[in-house]
This record gives C-alpha cells, sequence and structure tokens, in this order.
C-alpha cells in the first residue's frame, strides 16, 4: 500500500513563516515533515509519494532518495495535488495525508482495521473540535459520512466532528475528482459526489488531532514533541555548562552549546547545537531553540519556538514563533495577554481570526530586525525582512520587507 502526502500549498495562512512550506519548520531538529514521513515508515508504509510545488523546497530539505515526488504546478487545491500524483499510484488502495499531519501511526492501524471490518472502501479520520467554522465538518449517519461541509457559518454546522484530512482511498476514487472542477475544495466535492454513489466510514481519533493552518498551531506540536516518551533529557558532551546554571525536567543540549552562569532551565526544552545562552537567562518550557541561537544577559523565554540563527539581547519573549536569523536589540517585550484576559485575535489575510488562545504574543518572519526598546502587542504578526524601529510599540501586522517606526 502506498502513502501520498500532500505538501505543495503556498502556506499563505501560516505567514510570515511561510517563505518555505510550513511543515519544513523545525521542530527538536527536525523538519515537520521529515517527522511523518519517519512514523509512516515505521508504520510500514514505505512507498511514500510527496507531491510539492515546482519549487521544490520539500526535496531539497530532506534529500530522501527512497521517496517519490510529484510536482502540482499551481496551487489548485487538494484535488488538483492529488491528480499530480496519479501516474504514480500503483495500489488499489493508497493513504492521503497532510505532510502536517502528526502521530499517524496509531491511527493508521485503527483506519486499517475499520476498512477490513467496515462495508466502505474510502475511510476518512474525524475529530471533535470547538470551532468547527474553521474546518471542513461532517454531516453523519452513525458511522457513515454523507456530506463535508466546508467551513460552516457559526450555528450552522451539521456536527462537530472535523474532517483530519487522513484518508484511506481507493484508486477509483480518481474517477471521481476527474468529475469535478478544479477548486480548492474539489477534493471534498468529489468525496461528497462519491458518497452519493457508495459508502464512505469515518474513524473518530482517539485523541484530538494537531492541524496547522495559523502558526499558533504550532503550540500543541510543540508541546507534544517535548513530552513524548521518546523525549527525554540529553546534554552534549561537548555543551558547557556554567556555574549555578539550574536545569529541571527534561531538556535537551546540543554539541559545542554554551550556557552562561546563574541560568535557569525548566523543561521540557530543547536547545540546539552551537547556542549561546547569556548570564542570568530564564528559559520556562515549552520551549525550542534551534541551531546557533543566541541571548545576551537577563533573556526570559517561556513557551516559544525560534528558528535558526536567530539572535537576542534582552528581554522577554512569550507565548511566540520566530523565524530564522532575526535580531533583537535590548529591551525586547512581546505582550503575550490582553489586559482583560480575553481571547487573543490575529488578522490573517485581512480577517479577523479568533485564535481561541488566552495566551498568544507575536510571530516573526526570517531575518526581521528590531531595535531596542520595542513591544509587541499580543497576535501581531510581523512580516520577513522588516525593520522595526527603536522604542516602538506595534500594534498592528507589519507586512513583509517594511520599516516600521
Amino acid at each position: 500500500m502506498q502513502a501520498v502526502i500532500l505538501a505543495a500549498g503556498e502556506s499563505s495562512r501560516f505567514w510570515p513563516l511561510n517563505e518555505k512550506h510550513k511543515t519544513l519548520i523545525k521542530i527538536c531538529g527536525r523538519p515537520l515533515i521529515g517527522s511523518l514521513i519517519e512514523e509512516l515508515k515505521k508504520s510500514g508504509l514505505k512507498d511514500i509519494i510527496v507531491v510539492q510545488s515546482p519549487i521544490r523546497d520539500i526535496e531539497r530539505e530532506l534529500k530522501d532518495k527512497s521517496l517519490k515526488y510529484a510536482i502540482q504546478k499551481k496551487p489548485w487545491g487538494t484535488g488538483d495535488a492529488l491528480l499530480a500524483a496519479e501516474k504514480l499510484i500503483k495500489s488499489e488502495r493508497f493513504f492521503l495525508f497532510n505532510a502536517d499531519d502528526n502521530e499517524v501511526g496509531e491511527n493508521i492501524k485503527t483506519v486499517l482495521a475499520r476498512a477490513e471490518k467496515g462495508v466502505a472502501r474510502l475511510v476518512l479520520l474525524a475529530s471533535r473540535t470547538r470551532t468547527p467554522w474553521l474546518f471542513g465538518i461532517l454531516r453523519t449517519r452513525g458511522k457513515r459520512v454523507m456530506e463535508i461541509v466546508e467551513k460552516p457559518q457559526l450555528g450552522q454546522e451539521p456536527s462537530r466532528l472535523k474532517n483530519d484530512n487522513f484518508f484511506l482511498f481507493p484508486r477509483e476514487f480518481f474517477d471521481y475528482l476527474k468529475k469535478v472542477p478544479r477548486h480548492p475544495f474539489s477534493l471534498i466535492y468529489a468525496l461528497n459526489l462519491y458518497a452519493q454513489q457508495d459508502p464512505v466510514e469515518m474513524v473518530l481519533a482517539k485523541r484530538a488531532t494537531l492541524s496547522l493552518k495559523y502558526p499558533w498551531h504550532l503550540f500543541p506540536i510543540l508541546e507534544a514533541r517535548l513530552t513524548e516518551t521518546g523525549f527525554k533529557t540529553k546534554i552534549a558532551r561537548t555543551a558547557k555548562i556554567g556555574k549555578n546554571v539550574v536545569i529541571s525536567g527534561r531538556v535537551v543540549i546540543g554539541d559545542n552549546t554554551r550556557i552562561s552562569a546563574n541560568t535557569v532551565i525548566q523543561g521540557p526544552g530543547y536547545i540546539g547545537r552551537d547556542c549561546e545562552i547569556g548570564v542570568s537567562n530564564v528559559l520556562r518550557g515549552p520551549f525550542d531553540l534551534e541551531d546557533g541561537v543566541k541571548t545576551g544577559a537577563f533573556m526570559e523565554i517561556k513557551n516559544s519556538l525560534v528558528q535558526a540563527g536567530t539572535h537576542f539581547h534582552s528581554g522577554y519573549l512569550g507565548d511566540s514563533l520566530i523565524g530564522s536569523d532575526c535580531r533583537f536589540g535590548a529591551g525586547l517585550v512581546t505582550a503575550n495577554r490582553r489586559i482583560d484576559r480575553g481571547i487573543v485575535s490575529s488578522v490573517v489575510k485581512g480577517k479577523e481570526i479568533v485564535t481561541g488562545l488566552t495566551y498568544l504574543g507575536t510571530a516573526v518572519g526570517n531575518r526581521s530586525r528590531f531595535g531596542i526598546q520595542i513591544g509587541v502587542m499580543p497576535g501581531v504578526l510581523v512580516g520577513k525582512n522588516c525593520t522595526i524601529w527603536p522604542g516602538t510599540i506595534v500594534f498592528e501586522n507589519v507586512s513583509d520587507g517594511i520599516v516600521w517606526k
């Protein structure tokens, strides 16, 4: 049996961390899609097809010769992406995954078991959601899926069961896919057409699945990675730990990393290779500092993910997501709570999105630079290659390449 991974989209809702495909974001030193592929292989799915964009960023990053690649010429949606892989699919049934799927091993077994016992050749995974207006929602009759309604209006959702984009398809599904017009939701239109003629069954995931639509959806994935059974304390022999450093909880510290005196590290946390953590820092988990991250004295980082090569002087980074090769001057403060302790909203593609979070700082794109004494309000996003002028408080999103005064 084969597996198809869809990784060709623009990741536009993932701005400002979408310079590459969103699943090339690294957690614990590995891109998200790399962890998915490893789990698929462990589950016995070794014939893997990755659908990528013409940029071929997935192929260049992974450098895995065991994979097969298909190209989706333009981002015309998941249905068109699947059609791009049709010639490579030889098995009578195949799995379809989004590249950001997590913890798939147990779900693969559950879906296969349902396919063996049930009457349907098409089986999908579903989970319960508190925000049905953000997803494709299932209309069901028992275990049978009658229809998927994309992003229903609040109060008009047919259920609280969301489509997890985790499918076991029969090969004849391509016949239905070719009958519907090209559209971002063509895969769902084809599935709804299929469901009118042949049974489609669902399997309910035992745990809530983790999807990656918006940048802040990285937080539960980060926490899951840092709390899984296989994540254990490991301090490289070449790491240098200063005087009076206190480390508690599970923490990984990579090769040639230096932790300066009087720093307190509360796991779970990951610090990559060649990092420099300054004097009297406080790192509170879950946190992830990728290779080459540097901090000055008196820096506090809490529940944040920082990509490789980013440097901080001093300040506070809370509940935030930072791209690679950024620079932050002294006195940074990311506000991570509203003053009324309400739910934080963020603006994505011009629309206000209710995040459902009461703790949310900022997300910053690659190579942006912040001067001294800068504050960023909760849920505000800053693009790549931006310059934020000293003494600024940022109250609204900053587009790519802007000098903000």
